[in-house]
């Protein structure tokens, strides 16, 4: 990706200790943290709890089971870690309606996972623009680790799984 294409007024860079068990580098010792998510009206979604992972404020969605039960769930920030506190006490498998905490919308669907797993993706923004080329992407399906980061229209994700 040329510089060109870098947010930089919102570019962070932290030094990164060797050893460390959540924070797992996913290409040339690059470990990728969501320092910002918003919502389907622009709200931000990161820190909006106290809630931390190794340091990080946690990405907070509102989770609405079938059985009409909901709550707040603190997703880790950081790409591929997949820990979680809050409202957790769910079956894996169960597919949850996915609304931002703060306007209580529902996030928008952007289409099926290519898995084969019948899950669909919803957007959480990378930028106020709310643009879908700008995304992380996360399943509807609880326990089902298939997000995926779209910057610039790029699959960073397929990147990082691609190069050595």
């Amino acid at each position: 990706m040329s510089k060109q294409h870098v947010d930089t007024r919102n570019l962070e860079v932290h030094a990164i200790p060797e050893q460390h068990d959540s924070l797992q580098s996913i290409a040339e010792g690059v470990t990728v943290v969501i320092t910002q998510a918003f919502g389907p009206r622009g709200d931000n979604l990161v820190g909006i709890s106290d809630v931390k992972f190794d340091g990080y404020p946690a990405v907070t969605l509102l989770l609405r089971m079938p059985d009409g039960r909901e709550g707040l769930v603190h997703l880790s920030p950081i790409h591929g870690d997949k820990r979680k506190q809050g409202f957790t006490d769910i079956a894996p498998g169960t597919r949850c309606a996915l609304l931002c905490p703060v306007s209580k919308q529902p996030l928008e669907k952007l289409g099926p996972a290519d898995d084969g797993s019948g899950a669909d993706y919803y957007a959480l923004y990378l930028t106020p623009k709310l643009s879908r080329g700008d995304a992380v992407m996360v399943t509807d399906i609880w326990e089902h680790y298939h997000s995926r980061i779209v910057d610039n229209d790029d699959i960073i994700s397929y990147w990082a799984r691609t190069h050595e």
